[in-house]
């Protein structure tokens, strides 16, 4: 049984189409051409542009490619700047380090 989509991840993948359809216009390329150049079906590039998230990450990928944006999906959730994450792991960090004893000092 598959789960609905929550409110906020359809907002985004919403959001996503638009953003790739705009670009893609102010590149001034057509659906066919673009889909052409990212190897991708025509249906495939509308789907995506509608922001529906069924479509696959490697069409995502592809036209990313094709748009000059390939990098922006590579720095998607970089873990180095992923405040949540990194305030979890900080909570987790002890207070206080002791100094090991070496097996020789015993």
């Amino acid at each position: 049984m598959a789960f609905p989509l929550p409110a906020p991840a359809a907002r985004a993948a919403a959001k996503l189409g638009r953003d790739l359809s705009l670009a893609r216009r102010r590149r001034r390329l057509t659906q066919a051409s673009l889909a052409e150049r990212a190897g991708v079906g025509l249906n495939t590039l509308r789907r995506l542009e509608k922001g529906d998230p069924k479509v696959s990450l490697e069409a995502l990928a592809r036209v990313l490619l094709v748009l000059g944006e390939a990098e922006r999906l590579a720095n998607l959730l970089d873990t180095g700047t992923d405040e949540l994450g990194l305030a979890l792991v900080d909570e987790r960090l002890p207070r206080r380090v002791h100094a090991r004893k070496s097996p020789a000092a015993l």
